[in-house]
């Protein structure tokens, strides 16, 4: 009988550590994307131009519902985009909603989120794009495809300039 409890106890802290786990480890992954970032790269338009381009961007993680919030504001000389998403985690996916607030274009969103890498792809009536942010300390990189549209590619360095 004595055995009989220390069976169940095992197994219910075991349970109880696994259920506590999950949780961090979105935490953990997102903590990579957190904080205010600023930096360059270029953008593509429609017809091959290409042209550098400014970003800022806040990231905002929810510990409590494994959620990101992301708002990314990037200008060119000829070229305006503010990128909103609200993604969520479970299980190694993520889902959610993007827009572009200059377009008045918004959508879905769903993907991967291994480690400090999310791979998405963004949908909406007549567009598609797909989506890359990778956090490596400091540094973090944005590209975002979607031939054929008026903006084709993005891709931006960015480096966090606080939490």
């Amino acid at each position: 009988m004595n055995a009989l409890k220390t069976g169940t106890l095992a197994i219910m802290l075991a349970l109880l550590t696994i259920s506590a786990e999950t949780p961090r480890a979105a935490e953990n992954s997102f903590a990579h994307f957190t904080g205010n970032w600023s930096g360059a790269g270029t953008i593509t338009v429609q017809g091959g131009a290409r042209e550098r381009i400014r970003c800022r961007g806040r990231y905002t993680a929810n510990q409590h519902s494994n959620a990101l919030t992301l708002g990314l504001r990037c200008a060119s000389d000829s070229y305006k985009f503010e990128l909103q998403s609200d993604i969520t985690y479970d299980g190694g996916n993520v889902s959610g909603t993007w827009n572009e607030t200059t377009r008045q274009v918004y959508g879905s969103l769903y993907g991967r989120l291994t480690g400090s890498h999310i791979q998405a792809t963004a949908q909406s009536v007549g567009f598609t794009a797909t989506l890359s942010l990778a956090a490596r300390g400091n540094r973090q990189s944005v590209s975002i495809k979607s031939p054929g549209s008026e903006i084709s590619e993005v891709a931006i360095s960015l480096a966090r300039s606080g939490r």
